[in-house]
C-alpha cells in the first residue's frame, strides 16, 4: 500500500522521549491512510486504487506498508489525511463500553483528538448535558463548536459545582476521563452519581497513579477500562469507524492541525509533545496527492 499520512499518536510519545525504555530498533507509526499498490497471490479485494484506512502495528511512517486485506478499511472520498480509523477505532469501542443512553448527563475530562472525538460519537448516542472540562481555552473553544452543552475550564471553575448545578444535585451518569493524567482520575468522584460509569479512556502508562479506591468502591462506580488489545475488537471499531466516516456522521477535518512532511518527523513529534496551542492532532504526510 501506498501511504498518503500516518497520525501521531499520543501513545508514542513515550517511545519517542525514551520515557518507556523501549527496546530497539523502534519503528512507529500505525494510524496508516493509503492507496491500494499492489494485491498479493489470492487477494482480490480491495481493489488497486482503492483509498483504506490501515491498521498496521509499526513501520507507518513510510511510502509504503504492507498489510493485511481484511485490515483494510474503504474510505470512500473522505482525504485521506483524515482517514483516521486506528484511532476512531479506539473511540469507537470506548463509546460502545461507556454505553451513553437517551438523555444521559455525561461529563468528558479532557478535550484534546481523543476527547473531541469521543464528543462527537457521544453526542450520536442522545444524551442531555454533554460538559466537557480541559486546563486550555482554545480546547474548550473547539469543543463548543462541536456542541458541548457546557464547558468548564479547569483551575477557572469548579467542575463539581456546576455539574452538581446542571443535573440537580444528581451529578453525572457517565464519567468519561480523556485526559490521561493523575488530576482528571482525583475529578471523577467529585462529578460521577452513584452507581454511575467512569469509562478510562486516558492514555496511563506513564508513572503510577492513584484512586481513590475505598471511595469509588463504596459509590458503587461501574468501572470500565476502555483499552483494546485484541485483534478483533479493533479491526470491529475500525470497521465501524469507516462507516462514520463514509457516511458523514464524524468528521476528522478539523482535529488534524499540524502536517508535516517525512523529512520533519522528528519536529511533528516535538509539536505533538508540546502541544502548542491551537493543537489537536498531528499528521506525517507521505504524499499530498493522495490526500
Amino acid at each position: 500500500m501506498a501511504v498518503a499520512a500516518c497520525g501521531v499518536c499520543a501513545s508514542e510519545l513515550e517511545s519517542w522521549t525514551g520515557r518507556s525504555e523501549p527496546a530497539y530498533p523502534v519503528r512507529l507509526g500505525h494510524e496508516v491512510s493509503g492507496v491500494v499498490a499492489e494485491l498479493g497471490e489470492g487477494v482480490e479485494s480491495p481493489a488497486v486504487g482503492a483509498p483504506v484506512g490501515v491498521w498496521v502495528t509499526g513501520h507507518g511512517y513510510a511510502d509504503y506498508v504492507v498489510a493485511q486485506a481484511a485490515h483494510c478499511f474503504a474510505a470512500g472520498d473522505v482525504p485521506l489525511d483524515t482517514v483516521l480509523t486506528e484511532p476512531l477505532s479506539c473511540v469507537v469501542n470506548a463509546v460502545h463500553l461507556a454505553d451513553p443512553r437517551l438523555g444521559d448527563d455525561v461529563v468528558i475530562i479532557g478535550a484534546g483528538f481523543m476527547g473531541h472525538v469521543v464528543q462527537q460519537l457521544t453526542a450520536l448516542r442522545g444524551v442531555r448535558h454533554l460538559i466537557v472540562a480541559d486546563t486550555r481555552p482554545d480546547a474548550l473553544e473547539r469543543a463548543r463548536a462541536l456542541g458541548a452543552t457546557q464547558t468548564v475550564l479547569v483551575g477557572e471553575q469548579d467542575l463539581s459545582e456546576v455539574v452538581a448545578e446542571l443535573t440537580g444535585g444528581r451529578l453525572a451518569d457517565v464519567c468519561i476521563e480523556c485526559a490521561g493524567t493523575q488530576a482528571a482520575l482525583d475529578s471523577v468522584g467529585a462529578v460521577t452519581r452513584m452507581s454511575g460509569k467512569v469509562v478510562l479512556v486516558g492514555f496511563h502508562q506513564g508513572p503510577p497513579r492513584s484512586i481513590p479506591l475505598g471511595y469509588w468502591n463504596w459509590m458503587a462506580y461501574d468501572l470500565r477500562n476502555a483499552h483494546f488489545r485484541e485483534t478483533s475488537a479493533i479491526l470491529r471499531g475500525m470497521a465501524v469507524g469507516a462507516r462514520l466516516l463514509r457516511a458523514g456522521l464524524v468528521d476528522l477535518a478539523a482535529h488534524v492541525t499540524h502536517r508535516f512532511e517525512l523529512a520533519d518527523i522528528g519536529t511533528a513529534f516535538d509539536t505533538a509533545l508540546s502541544k502548542p496551542a491551537g493543537f489537536v492532532k498531528a499528521t506525517v504526510v507521505i504524499d499530498r496527492a493522495c490526500g
